[in-house]
């Protein structure tokens, strides 16, 4: 007899396996069949929304098995982990929402955009979605969030795989401040997202996006760059919604929380690029000195802090590794 989680989920999939097969076509069809890039076209025709009590969460599914929860980066959206999702679907049922504030969700008025509102969005849209428990793949402000979902959902979360992110001590880093700035003077949206989506070789310069964030200069792509800024600039309210975001990293989130880490048991493994001009460098140590169970640190010497779209084999490769699964 299936439990009433259980049977719940697995009724929310049949819908949706349904609801595909009936209505996908193009380039979704292709992304789902593995015939084809998942470029931006094709995983805007997969996007789904879960219903919250905070608002409408943007989000991919993908793939079959135990669930697994990717947290993106600040200002990305779940599209982040494409590539990722498609080397590791084979293996879970592969669930990528878009933060409160951030990409596609759809956020109600007044509601806060807050780390920790974000982990009790999470909390509700895993509830949503048939989803108990889940092995958490994060980055960037996502790793902070997956911090602090972990010390509040101990029992949900099978295993971590954290990349380049926040830590007590480095939260929000130095690099941050003039970001925070601007935010607060309420100007953050203009004189840097909407010059970026305006001017993609400006995104890619040294003073970019691309720039700072990732290894090679070349990306991100112009898709890539449309399909994660163009949202957060559509609008005067999404425009004070990336700026409550980027508010919500200061004070530190992660104030006091490397007691409550030292409680974790939950496997662990760490990824860290050591080109990030973002983190310290020494992040990814320092985690690992903490978290009790972990198994292991990656140095990637050359990858910066936006590593995981670039590098997806890596993220597959050690996922697996935790997971215990093989390619």
């Amino acid at each position: 007899m299936l439990t009433a989680p259980f049977a719940r989920r697995h009724f929310l999939q049949s819908l949706a396996g349904a609801a595909l097969a009936l209505g996908t076509s193009g380039a979704g069809a292709a992304a789902l069949s593995g015939t084809g890039p998942l470029d931006a076209a094709a995983y805007r025709s997969l996007r789904r929304y879960a219903g919250t009590p905070f608002g409408h969460v943007a989000y991919m599914d993908q793939g079959n098995g135990p669930d697994a929860l990717f947290l993106h980066g600040f200002p990305l959206n779940s599209f982040q982990w494409r590539s990722a999702i498609d080397r590791l679907s084979a293996h879970r049922r592969c669930l990528a929402p878009d933060f409160l504030g951030l990409g596609y969700s759809r956020v109600p008025d007044g509601q806060a955009v807050t780390p920790l509102v974000q982990v009790r969005m999470l909390a509700a849209f895993l509830d949503g979605v048939g989803a108990n428990t889940v092995d958490i793949v994060a980055n960037d402000s996502g790793g902070a969030v997956a911090q602090l979902f972990v010390t509040q959902y101990p029992k949900r979360v099978r295993s971590l795989l954290l990349t380049n992110c926040d830590t007590e001590p480095d939260s929000p880093p130095p690099a941050l401040q003039p970001v925070l700035e601007m935010a607060r003077a309420g100007t953050f949206a203009d004189r840097w997202l909407a010059r970026w989506v305006a001017d993609k070789d400006l995104a890619r310069s040294p003073t970019g996006l691309g720039g700072q964030t990732f290894s090679d200069p070349t990306r991100p792509t112009d898709e890539a760059i449309d399909y994660y800024l163009g949202p957060l600039v559509s609008s005067p309210r999404r425009k004070d919604l990336v700026h409550a975001y980027t508010l919500g990293l200061d004070p530190n989130p992660l104030a006091g929380i490397e007691k409550e880490l030292r409680r974790v048991a939950v496997p662990t493994r760490i990824i860290w690029g050591m080109a990030d001009t973002i983190f310290d460098p020494a992040g990814g140590d320092y985690l690992a000195s903490v978290l009790p169970n972990c198994q292991g640190v990656r140095h990637l010497p050359q990858a910066k802090l936006f590593f995981p779209e670039e590098y997806p084999d890596v993220i597959a490769e050690e996922a697996r590794k935790l997971w215990g699964v093989t390619a």
